[in-house]
């Protein structure tokens, strides 16, 4: 994954002037530090939503056709997004849907070995422990150092190994994964599939994924467009043939004789991706949010702008905490606490929402998020932590 470069020539975005907008989120005079967990969604999410029941009061089971046009914006985004095109994103409900489709495809029988590291998100993490349990041989890489991960997830590759799977911006610290082409690369010289965890990026700061190489991530946090609104993008070269597969898959061979002829799959490789029946709210909702996005100039290099000014802020109204969180990071700010739990609760009890893994207390501003509340919660977290 290739970051961008960023333009500052541009105004910073003033959060103040949006937060009329996310009127239904921002009450109570609480403040919402969870911009890397769940971000408020602008009031006008709640006419996607209502579009979504229209439609299908009005058309029945017609509705699948708007529906599509729906997803076919939010995969369009997606690709405009990660420097893809649109016909390589396939759409879930969640990644771990989208991962495990990933890992079903892979050949687990002749190449029985995954790499990836020990700071990977529940979705895979979980999984690939499952599946370890049930003889998959999985190499645990730990981040740290950071500056040698990549390398050392290289070096982690053998002959026996199916696919590569590591994040571009770790879930606990927000540190952003330098030069992953040293991963990526080296995967590809040995034909291992490479699956790059992009959540913490996506709608956080530029990225390109590299050709080969495929990546999930989602809406649900930066991007503010709320839950079952994650993707997959699939290289246009890929080949592979998911054993977990959806009938939408093959949607157009739908009325074919089933005559026991080896399982068909769509057009495209990012078809062979997609799942089955899903609520098609969510791809409404975001589709709303994106236009919003669109009409109030929110754009990657602007909100990116405004993030490492609010992060500064954090980091800097942190001094003399343990922060984990490196000066090459993503959208939130961690801070290593011994009952960063309790913390929580406490903070929450004042009004401000934040939450921990582990004992790392997560600190994540938004768009709408103002300097005074950033000053407030560090105070609040200064009562609460000693």
């Amino acid at each position: 994954m290739r970051s961008g470069p960023l333009s500052y020539s541009e105004p910073v975005i003033e959060p103040e002037s949006l937060r009329p907008h996310y009127a239904r989120f921002l009450r109570d005079d609480r403040i919402l530090l969870t911009g890397h967990s769940h971000q408020a969604w602008p009031d006008v999410a709640r006419e996607g939503v209502l579009e979504a029941f229209d439609d299908a009061a009005t058309e029945v089971d017609d509705k699948w056709g708007p529906a599509s046009e729906a997803a076919d914006a939010v995969r369009a985004s997606v690709a405009h997004s990660i420097g893809a095109a649109t016909r390589e994103i396939a759409l879930g409900q969640n990644t771990h849907e989208l991962v495990t489709r990933w890992l079903s495809a892979l050949d687990l029988r002749a190449r029985p070995h995954i790499v990836t590291t020990s700071g990977e998100f529940h979705s895979l993490h979980r999984q690939l422990r499952r599946l370890e349990e049930e003889g998959l041989r999985v190499t645990w890489v730990n981040p740290d150092p950071l500056a040698s991960l990549t390398a050392r997830l290289a070096e982690a590759l053998e002959e026996q190994t199916a696919g590569l799977a590591f994040s571009t911006v770790l879930f606990e610290t927000s540190a952003v994964v330098g030069e992953v082409n040293v991963a990526t690369e080296a995967a590809a010289a040995r034909g291992i599939e490479v699956l790059l965890d992009t959540y913490h990026a996506f709608g956080a700061l530029p990225f390109t994924v590299p050709s080969n190489a495929f990546a999930t991530g989602g809406g649900y946090k930066y991007r503010q467009w709320g839950e079952g609104n994650c993707w997959l993008r699939v290289p246009a070269s890929a080949e592979l043939r998911p054993i977990f597969t959806g009938w939408f898959s093959d949607f157009g061979s739908l009325s074919a004789p089933r005559d026991g002829a080896p399982v068909g799959y769509g057009p495209t490789p990012a078809s062979r991706f997609a799942g089955s029946t899903y609520d098609p709210t969510s791809h409404y909702r975001a589709r709303r949010v994106i236009r919003f996005f669109e009409e109030q100039d929110l754009s990657l290099e602007r909100l990116r702008e405004l993030s490492l000014h609010q992060t500064s802020r954090l980091i800097e109204g942190l001094n003399g905490f343990d922060v984990r969180t490196p000066e090459s990071r993503g959208g939130f700010v961690a801070v290593a606490l011994d009952d960063a739990g309790q913390v929580v609760r406490k903070m929450k009890e004042h009004g401000v929402y934040t939450d921990a893994r582990g004992r790392l207390l997560r600190l994540g501003p938004a768009p709408y998020t103002t300097d005074d509340e950033i000053d407030r919660a560090l105070a609040v977290l200064r009562s609460v932590a000693g």
